[in-house]
């Protein structure tokens, strides 16, 4: 929504402002420009990415029509599933935790939030580490380190479409200009016209220049800027099970351990320490 709002605002404030100056819209109603500078980049896109960037990409353009998941609820809830996890771990031994793992669709905890459990890619790393806990044969700073290096990963995967965004929109202004260039070589052809037709020619090509750079900045760079704000908010979901694993880890008791995860949490979306325990307290009694 805050997309939409943001691209309303960005055309009323250009076109309204070129209407105030006593502009004529017709002038800038060049659907064949837009064509060549949005066809161009399109297929400049298409041709300097493979079939997975593409699909990432695309997917996370669609992803922006919906409201982002990651808010206080969805924190609270990551944070209330670690808690779950490692008190019966503590109260009973890691061994039990086995049946959880294993199955996490199956899991009694795990069922009790169904928007983490449908994330999969997170119940794979969080149901991956408790594994390397349950067998003992590694050390904590092992398992720190395989997890820093398992969230680069993610992180670098996720900042992929934004590169590729990126690169379109530093395009794009070249773009304009090439179309501009080819509405001055047809002004230019057509030198037997009257002065004010080559003007109204000109103006038409000059056009594209105007288009290439309103669609970088106004358009397609914003569109970039939204997707790496929503990886940041993502990558924090990681760090925060990280650091409350490694503090279970390294021994402090399970209402402990998730107080460190919560103090890693943006500020906008950290719950309070006693609106996280009403939180647990709460699921526990479903």
């Amino acid at each position: 929504m805050l997309v939409l709002v943001g691209y309303l605002v960005v055309a009323a404030a250009v076109f309204g402002g070129y209407a105030l100056m006593g502009g004529h819209f017709g002038v800038l109603f060049q659907p064949v420009e837009l064509l060549m500078i949005g066809g161009a980049a399109v297929g400049a896109f298409i041709a300097g990415n493979n079939g997975k960037t593409i699909r990432a990409t695309a997917r996370e353009l669609m992803g922006l029509l919906r409201a982002s998941p990651h808010n206080r609820q969805h924190y609270m809830d990551l944070l209330a599933l670690l808690y779950e996890l490692l008190a019966k771990a503590r109260k009973d031994g890691m061994m039990k935790l086995e049946s959880d793992v294993d199955d996490p669709a199956a899991s009694e905890i795990f069922q009790r939030y169904p928007d983490l459990l449908a994330n999969a890619e997170l119940t794979e790393f969080l149901c991956d580490y408790l594994r390397l806990v349950i067998s003992g044969h590694t050390e904590t700073f092992e398992i720190e380190a395989l997890m820093d290096h398992q969230i680069e990963t993610i992180r670098h995967e996720g900042e992929v479409p934004v590169h590729s965004l990126s690169r379109v929109s530093d395009a794009l202004p070249a773009l304009g200009i090439v179309a501009a260039v080819m509405g001055v070589v047809h002004a230019l052809a057509s030198a037997d016209l009257a002065p004010s037709e080559m003007g109204a020619l000109i103006a038409h090509a000059m056009v594209g220049t105007f288009l290439g750079v309103l669609l970088a900045y106004g358009f397609v760079a914003p569109l970039a800027s939204v997707i790496a704000q929503r990886l940041a908010e993502n990558m924090k979901v990681y760090e925060c099970a990280k650091v409350t694993l490694l503090a279970s880890l390294n021994g402090y008791a399970p209402q402990m351990a998730v107080e460190f995860g919560r103090k890693v949490l943006f500020s906008t979306e950290r719950p309070s320490f006693s609106e996280l325990d009403g939180h647990v307290r709460e699921v526990k009694a479903r």
